[in-house]
């Protein structure tokens, strides 16, 4: 009997493991209702912020477009320009028309037009190469290169 009388005083080893589980899981549903708290907080801010952001975006491209005509260019678009196939030569051409004693490579006319370089390398190996008035220099090793001029 004075082992039930120690028994039933004392916590054992199952009552002592339940409170450290308890404990435990306490800690775990704190950190879950600070997650949530965290995650709402970042959606409203997100909510209440995106509306200044794309406010600010346009203001900015009013600004740099106000700004170059101020500096007397033409305001330069944000991206690449798109051009179809029947634009694209009219635009290479007026550019090599403009500059007649000079030979562009195809980076730098791509650069004259805001296109990619290759937008620009693929017109030529396509449409270019029987272009009546464009002249097509090799250069570089072997001839394998081209520079572009109007003839």
């Amino acid at each position: 009997m004075s082992t039930l009388k120690k028994d039933s005083g004392s916590p054992d080893k199952y009552d002592i493991f339940i409170r450290r589980i308890d404990h435990f899981q306490s800690l775990v549903e704190e950190k879950k209702n600070l997650q949530a708290k965290i995650t709402f907080i970042q959606q409203e801010y997100q909510e209440k912020i995106r509306p200044l952001e794309e406010e600010l975006a346009g203001i900015i491209k009013k600004l740099e477009a106000n700004l170059s005509k101020l500096e007397g260019g033409v305001p330069q678009p944000a991206g690449t320009a798109k051009f179809s196939r029947g634009q694209l030569g009219t635009s290479i051409k007026d550019l090599l028309r403009a500059n007649p004693q000079k030979t562009f490579k195809p980076r730098e006319i791509a650069e004259g037009l805001n296109t990619k370089g290759t937008t620009v390398s693929l017109w030529f190996n396509k449409y270019g190469v029987n272009d009546p008035e464009i002249d097509r220099v090799p250069a570089g090793k072997d001839g394998k290169r081209f520079v572009y001029k109007i003839k």
